[in-house]
């Protein structure tokens, strides 16, 4: 297991400052379409997402909001609003090596309004969360296509988080509990600098009879699952796998092949301009054809993930669009079986980022393709 904490980036400061020209022309693009002066910017995805991974202000781990905020001017100005409790860590850990000038207030008297005027005066201010009066907009549309620093990024998250999760699962025993391996998958990805969001580890029958099975007191003793979500720069992945002690039944054998069968599906009709509403009936046909029609209600099938665990899932009547280049995270299930990856459609093609071939793998042939979905790891 990693013993210290990544590098804070794997780009060159070349390529940092490359891929922060295209966010900021992607912002002052909406900023001349939305005719406004400037955008207030809070959320952690789109403050992840426009400083490259680079500043990370949160704080409270549950909250979408840190200790800072990006105000983006429509002459292409970058300040970040802080306090002064905040403002030296976040000058020299957070901010270091970006051109984004600092507004300092004392964090007893913070007027974050004061701070917009004397930037941008009584100009049209937008904003990515509810902000007063401030016109609120999402930034998905900017983020969904990635940039090339981006795909670098998610592939080496997407390697770091299936080698963990290979070790991990490899390293399950009857007798150990939910809690524990909890524990175990958090202290392994922590060690990287990699934040794990959703955690779903749960073991037998508490996997058979819930979709999210979230940690609870339950004790390994014959079917074990890592199911989870984790995050670093901003970008996150979703992975599942499972492992099983003895002869597995027929009947969830059976299972595991017919989600396989639904993802390979799901994943040869990701392509650039599907939308939601098509690929959740794609699903729906998949579940029907090979004999579970209605399962795609019980739970949602995945779609587009990114800065957030989804950006969008796929359902009826979706309107959201695939992009390209896009990253996905489809997880198809039926009660006690799933199959979930990240993967990353670029030029027409799916890349799957959290590949785990050192485990069972179950290829399924769909429309001359073969298309590989974690199995069951036998012991």
């Amino acid at each position: 297991m990693p013993a210290t904490e990544t590098p804070k980036t794997i780009s060159s400061a070349q390529e940092i400052q490359d891929e922060l020209a295209v966010k900021r022309g992607r912002l002052q693009a909406l900023l001349a379409e939305r005719n406004a002066d400037a955008i207030l910017i809070a959320r952690h995805e789109n403050i992840a997402w426009l400083t490259a991974g680079q500043a990370e202000i949160r704080i409270g781990l549950l909250r979408e909001t840190g200790a800072a905020s990006l105000l983006v001017t429509r002459d292409d100005r970058v300040f970040y609003l802080t306090t002064n409790n905040e403002a030296p860590r976040l000058a020299q850990e957070e901010f270091a090596g970006l051109d984004y000038t600092p507004i300092v207030q004392p964090w007893y008297a913070a007027d974050q309004g004061a701070a917009i005027r004397s930037v941008v005066g009584e100009g049209t201010v937008l904003a990515d969360a509810p902000n007063g009066a401030m016109p609120v907009v999402s930034l998905y549309p900017l983020r969904a296509a990635l940039t090339a620093g981006e795909i670098a990024r998610y592939r080496w998250l997407g390697r770091a988080v299936a080698d963990t999760t290979s070790e991990l699962l490899m390293t399950l025993a009857p007798g150990m509990t939910e809690r524990g391996i909890q524990a175990q998958l958090m202290e392994r990805l922590v060690a990287q600098g990699i934040l794990p969001s959703v955690l779903l580890d749960a073991v037998d029958g508490r996997i058979r009879r819930f979709r999210h099975a979230v940690p609870r007191a339950g004790t390994l003793e014959r079917f074990g699952m890592l199911n989870f979500c984790a995050r670093r720069w901003g970008l996150t992945i979703s992975i599942t796998r499972f492992v099983h002690f003895g002869a597995m039944p027929a009947e969830l054998e059976e299972k595991f092949g017919v989600v396989a069968e639904v993802s390979a599906r799901l994943l040869a009709a990701t392509r650039a301009g599907a939308t939601g509403d098509e690929l959740f009936h794609v699903a729906r046909a998949a579940y029907a054809a090979l004999g579970h029609a209605g399962e795609e209600t019980m739970h949602h099938q995945g779609g587009a993930t990114g800065y957030l665990e989804r950006e969008w899932v796929a359902k009826p009547g979706g309107t959201e669009r695939v992009e390209s280049p896009q990253a996905f995270a489809w997880n198809p299930s039926l009660q006690g079986a799933k199959v979930e990856d990240t993967v990353l459609l670029r030029d027409g093609a799916i890349e799957v980022l959290t590949g785990t071939p050192e485990l069972p793998v179950m290829v399924t042939p769909f429309a001359g393709v073969e298309y590989r979905s974690a199995g069951v790891l036998r012991k």
